[in-house]
């Protein structure tokens, strides 16, 4: 199908690429050019605007936050102009952003559905993301097939967009919470002589299997912050937004603040640009573990 892809980041780019790969035409659009142009080299058509994009068939976004979405593509007039029939928002946003989102395109007349993704870049270069998607039946079924391209398994998760949304903040929070959990556990077997990496071994050969210690893990045991894969700093802003939908619905999150300020305190020290892993920089320092001894 004719598809419009927002948004080149290191994920979208990755994504856009396996649209292409999987035979759909694929116009894409970027704020800045760079990854348009490599997006062009593996077949995709240059957009002259959103406007352009806004006119396929299906338009795919893929944008850092709320305030992205809601600059570019909450726009009454683009909306009112546009002639999509589907856009599948996959940007982890707010629900509250999510449901206003359906509202506004649902008066225009343009589908939406909500579908973000499990995985890092490298996973999304495979194609193998799990997307977690919600809207109405009919619209996921016209979706499906870019579904496929991108991801190993859709969670089909109600009718209701924002639901999606609730899902990815919540795995998120989870998934940066069982960092922060290393993170400290790892501390507390440097400063007692144990080698992390095989607090690592042990860990990730019984109770934790799983990409999330072994790839997180390995990275936080060999120090190993750059490049990054996905910054703390949007670790901070997942964080937030399940504070945010959490207060929204009257749930106390404790591990949450805890969590939030580790990460605040990371970034005060100049970590907002490494990847998330990072966030053991703060559990060492605050065991005053200023050089490695891994």
């Amino acid at each position: 199908m004719h598809v419009g892809f927002i948004g080149l980041g290191t994920m979208g780019r990755a994504m856009a690429g396996q649209l292409v790969a999987a035979g759909h035409q694929v116009t894409v659009w970027n704020r800045s050019p760079e990854p348009v142009a490599e997006l062009v080299k593996q077949g995709a058509r240059p957009a002259d605007g959103i406007a352009e994009v806004l006119g396929s068939e299906v338009v795919v976004s893929m944008l850092a936050n709320d305030a992205a979405v809601e600059s570019l593509l909450l726009d009454e007039g683009a909306l009112a102009a546009a002639t999509t029939e589907l856009h599948v928002n996959m940007a982890t946003i707010s629900p509250a952003l999510a449901k206003r989102a359906a509202e506004l395109h649902l008066k225009h007349g343009v589908g939406y559905v909500a579908a973000p993704v499990l995985g890092r870049p490298e996973v999304a270069a495979a194609g193998n993301l799990n997307i977690l998607a919600a809207g109405p039946d009919a619209l996921l079924d016209r979706a499906a097939p870019l579904f496929d391209a991108m991801g190993r398994h859709t969670y089909r998760l109600g009718e209701q967009p924002q639901l999606a949304n609730v899902a990815k903040v919540s795995a998120n929070f989870m998934l940066f919470s069982a960092v922060e959990a290393f993170a400290e556990a790892a501390t507390l077997a440097e400063a007692s002589g144990l080698a992390p990496a095989d607090l690592l071994e042990v860990l990730t050969g019984s109770f934790f299997p799983g990409p999330v210690y072994s790839g997180y893990g390995s990275m936080i045991v060999a120090g190993r912050y750059e490049p990054a894969a996905f910054k703390l700093a949007l670790a901070l802003k997942d964080v937030n937004l399940a504070l945010d939908t959490a207060a929204d619905a009257n749930v106390p999150l404790p591990l949450g603040s805890l969590l939030r300020d580790a990460l605040l305190e990371s970034i005060a020290h100049g970590d907002g640009e490494r990847d998330g892993a990072a966030i053991a920089e703060t559990a060492r320092r605050r065991a005053n573990l200023t050089e490695r001894q891994i």
